[in-house]
């Protein structure tokens, strides 16, 4: 079995086990330790991050989902793996406009502290609605990422919903988009939580930054 055939394995057993709501984290004193190695899930609100959360650990009410954008408000963590693996950092969605301006600024704060300071961070995933691409507050999120040299993923979400030949044009506009971008990872993995399009290839993603 070739390196990338092995990890592809090692990500499926390792996501079809323990998985596990370990907190909620409204401030950085609340983070836990700093003992494995943790991939972080950005994406503006009503991306589907919850349901993705979801499909990548063989769940179906890990992550909250809900129809009413921006319900994360804080850093919810989930274990993987038993021994413990790796850790998911599920971050506050960004870009509604409901939320009262100072929650919207704390919560950047929260975000940019998060992703400067912590060191065993191993990589962001930056999740873009294939309906809609990349927009202005997608791309405020990839500056963030990229100021803090943080290594970050592009991953559409919700291809079910789209035309394959929109999809691909939404492919072709998110590569170059990632091209321009110093921190950002040169591949890009397109996911539906609803048929699992592209799911193992994120967990492998996943579990291969952790290992790096």
């Amino acid at each position: 079995m070739d390196e990338d055939a092995e990890i592809a394995e090692q990500a499926r057993k390792l996501f079809a086990g323990r998985v596990d709501f370990l907190k909620s984290a409204p401030g950085l004193q609340f983070l836990p330790g700093p003992t494995v190695p943790e991939i972080a899930l950005a994406g503006r609100s009503n991306v589907g991050k919850s349901s993705l959360i979801n499909a990548v650990t063989n769940r179906k009410a890990l992550a909250r989902t809900s129809n009413t954008p921006g319900r994360t408000q804080e850093l919810n963590f989930f274990d993987v793996g038993e021994p413990l693996a790796v850790r998911l950092c599920d971050m506050p969605g960004y870009g509604f406009a409901e939320a009262p301006k100072d929650m919207v600024k704390r919560w950047r704060f929260l975000v940019n502290d998060y992703l400067r300071g912590r060191q065993v961070l191993k990589r962001a995933i930056v999740l873009i609605d294939s309906r809609h691409g990349i927009k202005p507050v997608d791309r405020e999120i990839m500056d963030m990422l990229d100021g803090a040299a943080v290594s970050y993923q592009l991953v559409l979400t919700k291809i079910d919903k789209i035309k394959a030949s929109a999809l691909d044009a939404t492919v072709a506009a998110t590569l170059e988009e990632a091209m321009k971008r110093p921190a950002a990872h040169p591949g890009l993995i397109a996911t539906s939580s609803e048929t699992g399009r592209g799911i193992p290839e994120l967990r492998t993603a996943m579990l291969a930054a952790a290992l790096a």
